[in-house]
């Protein structure tokens, strides 16, 4: 079993814990410390050791930060938390912030009094995060993490290995990578490139790590200098399985000597501000020019061999997934949140291919569904009920790729309204799969296609419509999203999710997801350079939230067409079979 059922934090450790903290405030002579929920890899899933927020304030989502003040702590959330943070944090002594809507520099200077210090850890922040916070006039000053100070009981670092990802599943050899990498460093003037980013040195080296749950990358740092070749400050105990794969271009040094080689370092340093802790660029002496990692573009854009690969890895998902959802539709009353989880990750398990899930599945029953990132324990498991819908939202890890999908069932007969509300969920989720629009548009270009069914109606979620996904590497890949926010255009080889939704709080929530790749678009019309998408996965809607009614000709059509190729494509067997027949028929 690969998920634990566990509360790891309690509301009621949150009170000790912040006295603790605030005593070191007193013997500092500091007015507040910024605890952000990134490790100083700024990764989204951190190791027990770096699980600093949810030691401190029970809150476990996988965003967020706390600013703790003398007198008040406050936890910033984004919209997919605002119901999650209520039920893990003890809100007479911490205060729940809408962010980003509140942006912690004004809360700040509302917060504080002047004259003011604020501490934080420059490990744990990015220099545009200090930076935003210094623009409204607050007194930032670094040191010592002080949450490590009062952690009696913190666990030690991860040592996990270091394994190799073959140029079979990769696609290109890590010296031709950094080859190309180099030649645009030089082109850009740039002497070397500071690599902080877990997933981008494992891209890069074609290597995957084994430090976090869910993500395989290897915690350890690099510098890419011009001439192609890296220094490597991971610890030697995880590269016990490398063999010569790294070959001798790539120099080894522990991670302890990192700070040293920055202040070394000569002529041009490049720095991506974003994503780099705020030592970096205060520990650097060289000339910075602040630019971005120039792993994360090539990154996105899969080659066609990791393309192929999350075809394969997709495909092997969905036998799994439809497995689990004609066992799903056979349970009886009492099946619960904890049943449903256990039992997909078996299904997934019996490809014999698995390596780890891509993240915490969330299986959220009746009202449990409309809390985005909902993860059950032993203490929220909820029994399934007749007439709730259920949100599964799960994906795997395998070597080629790695899988996210949502789908959301009924168990029984649904309700009028579940079916209205799914069905303007399906229907953007269906816009955003038909799309074609002109090459250089950006996530933020085609958002609202995924939302205007439910903008007519009055309704809309608050999240992203999708994430960039990674080739066996990390579920939320940057810089892409679909997203009124992001500014990076799309191009061709970019997975990403499609995942409209509609939460009602107290009631139910719905989210429907398949991943998409960017592609070229077909020549149409005046021949205009187009992209659209390809869908990657291949799994049922559930027929019976379906208001038939509501759907136009085309979206009907492509409700068929996607139920018959998700037929001509698997081959399952046994009980299974007349399942996934019945699942896909036509409307």
């Amino acid at each position: 079993m690969f998920q634990r059922f566990d509360d790891s934090t309690s509301p009621d450790q949150g009170p000790p814990r912040l006295k603790a903290l605030r005593q070191q405030l007193e013997i500092e002579s500091f007015d507040g410390f910024l605890i952000p929920r990134a490790d100083a890899y700024q990764g989204e899933y951190v190791a027990p050791s770096d699980d600093r927020l949810a030691w401190l304030t029970g809150f476990t989502g996988s965003a967020g930060f706390c600013v703790v003040l003398r007198d008040i702590a406050g936890v910033f959330i984004d919209g997919r938390y605002r119901l999650q943070v209520k039920s893990q944090v003890d809100t007479t002594h911490f205060t729940p912030v809408a962010w980003p809507e509140t942006k912690p520099g004004p809360w700040l200077k509302e917060h504080l009094p002047a004259p003011h210090v604020m501490a934080y850890d420059p490990w744990l922040h990015t220099l545009s995060e200090i930076e935003s916070i210094e623009a409204a006039g607050v007194t930032l000053v670094t040191t010592d993490n002080l949450v490590d100070r009062v952690w009696a009981d913190r666990p030690a670092p991860p040592v996990g290995k270091i394994t190799v990802q073959p140029l079979e599943l990769a696609g290109e050899s890590h010296e031709d990578k950094r080859a190309r990498l180099a030649a645009q460093l030089r082109d850009a003037g740039h002497d070397a490139a500071i690599l902080t980013l877990p997933d981008s040195i494992a891209w890069l080296l074609n290597i995957r790590g084994s430090d976090i749950p869910r993500n395989p990358v290897p915690h350890c740092l690099a510098i890419l200098h011009a001439d192609a070749s890296l220094d490597l400050f991971a610890a030697s105990e995880k590269l016990t399985e490398t063999g010569d794969h790294l070959g001798c271009d790539i120099r080894l040094h522990a991670p302890e000597d990192f700070l040293e080689a920055l202040a070394a370092l000569n002529g041009t340093v490049r720095v991506d501000k974003a994503y780099a802790p705020a030592i970096v660029p205060q520990t650097i002496t060289a000339q910075i020019a602040f630019d971005d990692d120039p792993c994360i573009l090539p990154k996105a854009c899969k080659n066609a061999t990791e393309i192929e690969g999350a075809r394969s890895a997709h495909l092997r998902d969905a036998h799994a997934m439809v497995n689990f959802l004609a066992w799903l539709d056979e349970q009886q009353p009492g099946l619960t949140e904890i049943d449903v989880v256990t039992a997909l990750e078996g299904f997934r398990a019996e490809t014999n291919a698995l390596r780890d899930i891509s993240f915490e599945t969330i299986a959220g029953a009746g009202p449990n569904g409309a809390i985005v990132h909902y993860r059950c324990t032993k203490n929220t498991n909820r029994a399934l009920q007749d007439g709730e819908l259920l949100l599964v939202d799960s994906g795997g890890q395998y070597v080629d790729g790695t899988t996210d999908i949502t789908r959301t069932v009924v168990m029984g007969s649904p309700a009028r309204e579940q079916q209205e509300c799914y069905t303007l969920v399906l229907q953007g989720m269906i816009a955003l799969s038909m799309a074609r629009f002109p090459r250089g548009l950006a996530g933020r270009d085609i958002d609202a296609l995924a939302r205007a069914p439910l903008w007519r109606h009055g309704l809309d979620y608050d999240h992203g419509t999708g994430h960039g996904v990674g080739s066996y590497l990390s579920v939320h890949e940057g810089p892409a999203r679909i997203s009124r926010l992001s500014d990076v255009a799309l191009q061709p080889g970019m997975i990403l999710s499609n995942e409209p939704g509609y939460y009602r709080e107290g009631a139910f929530g719905i989210r429907i997801e398949n991943l998409i790749v960017v592609q070229d678009a077909p020549q149409m019309g005046d021949k205009r350079d187009q992209l659209s998408f390809e869908t990657l996965t291949w799994v049922p809607l559930d027929r019976r939230l379906i208001a038939v009614d509501m759907l136009s000709p085309s979206e009907r059509d492509w409700i068929d067409r996607y139920h018959a190729t998700i037929a001509e494509k698997l081959s399952v067997q046994g009980k299974a079979r007349d399942w996934l027949e019945a699942a896909t028929q036509p409307l």
